[in-house]
């Protein structure tokens, strides 16, 4: 068969094992290793619809790079699975030339796994995102491989979710999911940092508005978009400086004219988290902020046995990320005395003395000497508060010194307070913490308690976890109950006390324990968020 040597143009812009053409989505030619990549010969890849040999899940991806495969630009590479039980990965490059009766060239190369699987509707969580950057930062480096941020905003798109049904919010979630894929290095550089605004490493050899054409063809949203380039060298500087970006880019958009350097992001990025951490300094400065309370019941008589005293700001900030800007900029300690200081009033003032509030504080502060002589002046002036008060340490901020820390702990217990261990499960350090501190109570972490209707390896942890703090003499609190039906579960581990909205939700006043007749409906939150200081 003789071939026009504009076809084997075509096939051979890149080094492949196997070479392809494809018509309106279809094999037409096939030269090479196709046994080896595909897992079929040439022969039995002729006339095969070249998407369906691929994964379900990587079909909607290659899918994506075909639809937008006419405007001549070079798609991939990307790495896709084969279909079928076993494990294979491919990585494929496509290009549409010119005046070639609008034939796909497409290379192809066996390849390794790229991470993790991904469905069709998905991208890489945040945490993977950055790992993958690292790698590929790395990779630029010693390769010299060109790379850019794409920053990038679909206007309106969590509205039209929510006017669409539920299949067309799937096929929607499907759709964006493979288009910005498709875009990115490898296929899985890409992440979601909100419902509207994406993010992505990519090669830099395409112009930004070719980009953004595609993505609008294939959702049909507006789109916009920042890229910049990521300076040769990466390293742990351009790790800070991408986090920077995306951080600022999720919280304020697409504002300002693109960057022309990740550096450059990263210094507005900087500029905009110090004024506002100069606000947080001044808002606990001068006392500019709320406190909401959540009752703690006992499980044994249903009332309430504490109230957690929660810090709302009176700009509606989010607590977690002021909190985490406040350990930032060694603004923690100062928050964290400020809010103590009020917890003590409020109890100096409960004429009753039956309230009993519980209140946060960062694990640098603990390690503190000044929170502890802060604290016992507190109650010398404050007599009526004593033996009403317990500190519950987060893990937001890592102990560094677990001696010095139980010392300190030990001091507050033995001026009548309580100490809890916030949020067990939820940091790499728990285990190392139960270990070293002598503590009250442990407060098992949400993630493992709201599912427990539905998960028994969950449940099988929480009684372990509850039978270790018994042999310690230890209590337990399981937060985030939200049914009856997950309470049955953790009192019948053994819990000694529950929290969650099944009993109130935080209020501006400490309020009685709410005992619902009827099981009441969870209400949809946030996965992993929970009702804290952070």
């Amino acid at each position: 068969m003789s071939i026009d040597p504009r076809r084997l143009l075509g096939l051979a812009f890149a080094s492949a094992d196997l070479l392809v053409e494809l018509q309106s989505g279809r094999v037409r030619l096939a030269l090479g290793a196709a046994q080896k990549v595909m897992g079929k010969s040439e022969v039995g890849l002729m006339g095969q619809a070249w998407s369906e040999l691929f994964h379900p899940d990587d079909r909607p991806l290659m899918d994506a790079m075909l639809s937008c495969a006419d405007d001549g630009a070079r798609r991939g590479p990307v790495v896709l699975r084969l279909d079928g039980e076993e494990e294979r990965c491919v990585r494929v490059i496509l290009r549409a030339l010119p005046e070639n009766e609008g034939r796909v060239s497409c290379a192809a190369t066996a390849a390794q796994s790229a991470g993790p699987p991904l469905t069709a509707d998905s991208l890489q969580p945040r945490e993977s995102f950055d790992d993958i950057a690292q790698g590929l930062f790395e990779a630029a480096r010693v390769t010299g491989l060109e790379l850019e941020l794409a920053m990038v905003e679909f206007a309106g798109l969590g509205a039209l979710r929510e006017s669409l049904a539920p299949n067309e919010v799937a096929a929607l979630d499907v759709r964006v999911a493979s288009a910005v894929r498709a875009e990115s290095h490898g296929g899985s550089a890409a992440t979601r940092l909100s419902p509207e605004r994406f993010a992505l490493l990519r090669q830099r050899d395409d112009r930004p508005e070719n980009m953004v054409k595609r993505l609008t063809k294939m959702v049909s949203a507006d789109v916009n978009a920042h890229v910049v380039p990521v300076e040769a060298g990466g390293g742990a500087r351009a790790m800070r400086a991408l986090r920077y970006a995306l951080d600022d880019f999720l919280r304020e958009g697409l504002k300002d004219a693109a960057p022309t350097t990740l550096a450059e992001a990263m210094n507005r990025s900087v500029k905009r988290t110090l004024a506002r951490a100069g606000a947080l300094g001044l808002a606990v400065s001068q006392r500019r902020f709320n406190l909401a309370f959540q009752p703690v019941v006992s499980l044994a008589t249903g009332l309430a046995h504490h109230h957690e005293a929660l810090i709302r700001f009176e700009d509606g900030s989010s607590p977690f990320a002021m909190i985490r800007m406040a350990e930032e900029f060694d603004l923690i300690e100062e928050l964290d005395h400020a809010v103590v200081e009020q917890v003590v009033k409020k109890l100096a003032n409960d004429h009753e003395r039956k309230l009993r509030l519980a209140v946060n504080i960062s694990g640098r502060t603990i390690g503190n000497e000044t929170f502890v002589d802060h604290v016992g002046r507190l109650l010398a002036k404050y007599d009526e508060a004593k033996g009403r008060l317990i500190f519950e340490l987060t893990e937001t901020c890592a102990v560094d010194n677990l001696a010095v820390a139980n010392q300190h702990i030990q001091s507050l217990r033995g001026m009548g307070s309580l100490v809890c261990l916030d949020d067990f499960g939820a940091g790499s350090s728990s285990f190392a913490y139960l270990q070293q501190l002598s503590l009250d109570i442990v407060k098992i972490d949400g993630r493992y308690v709201r599912e427990l209707a539905d998960n028994s390896r969950d449940g099988a942890l929480v009684r372990r976890l509850v039978e270790l703090c018994r042999d310690l003499k230890i209590r337990t609190v399981a937060e985030m109950v939200e049914t009856i039906e997950v309470e049955d579960i953790v009192r019948q581990a053994g819990v000694d006390f529950a929290q969650g909205w099944l009993y109130g939700k935080p209020a501006d006043k400490p309020m009685p324990a709410l005992r619902p007749s009827a099981p009441i409906k969870a209400v949809a939150r946030r996965a992993g968020a929970s009702d804290s200081w952070g």
